[in-house]
């Protein structure tokens, strides 16, 4: 028995302008440049991707390998595109010097993990632990608490639901031209360095 299926309707997605972050302490324009047209790819893949599953289920072949095989693709593709958008949309030139303890986010870090330096210490242990990935500073929407994760291939250690507020690319590609493999921990302190606490905190449910 086949299955009539309607025109089904697709915006697709559009790159975000992070142009603005020439200049960044520590982050070459080179290596921005370059993870830009990555961050370019994957909107490119995600839109690729919706496109190519609309039109197996317009053909009645949802469910089918090809279908499922792309269906699985979308975690990577769509999170790799997100947390590329968090990441570059939470810094700016020179940033906003650190963490204040007086902030609204400051006051959250302090009530979970004893002081702002004690949490910054184990973001930066989080962003230097062995393999490619990502650190993120979580929100708990049912809590209000927040946490640092690990996030391997964009998809795997995402909590689901939990709010980013603040992530770091730890991908080779976001440091190696700028620093050597073994100074990963220099690239974190320029990422804090670049980092905008205005939008993290912005991005936190009060």
């Amino acid at each position: 028995m086949s299955v009539q299926t309607t025109k089904i309707s697709y915006t697709p997605y559009k790159e975000h302008d992070f142009k603005h972050l020439k200049g960044l302490q520590g982050i070459s324009d080179e290596t921005l440049e370059i993870h830009l047209g990555l961050y370019s790819g994957y909107v490119k893949n995600t839109n690729i991707l919706n496109e190519r599953v609309i039109e197996l289920t317009e053909q009645g072949k949802s469910g089918t390998p090809d279908y499922a095989e792309l269906k699985r693709r979308y975690g990577f593709e769509y999170n790799g595109k997100v947390l590329h958008e968090y990441y570059f949309g939470n810094m700016k030139p020179n940033g906003n010097g650190e963490l204040k303890d007086s902030t609204v986010l400051g006051k959250k870090v302090q009530e979970i993990y004893g002081s702002v330096e004690t949490w910054k210490n184990d973001f930066s242990k989080v962003g230097a632990m062995r393999g490619v990935g990502w650190a993120v500073l979580f929100q708990d929407p049912d809590t209000k608490t927040v946490s640092n994760h690990w996030i391997t291939l964009h998809e795997e250690g995402n909590v689901a639901g939990f709010v980013p507020l603040l992530v770091m690319d730890v991908w080779e590609h976001a440091w190696f031209r700028d620093y050597k493999p073994a100074d990963r921990p220099k690239y974190i302190e320029s990422f804090f360095a670049n980092v905008d606490w205005t939008e993290v905190e912005r991005r936190m449910i009060k």
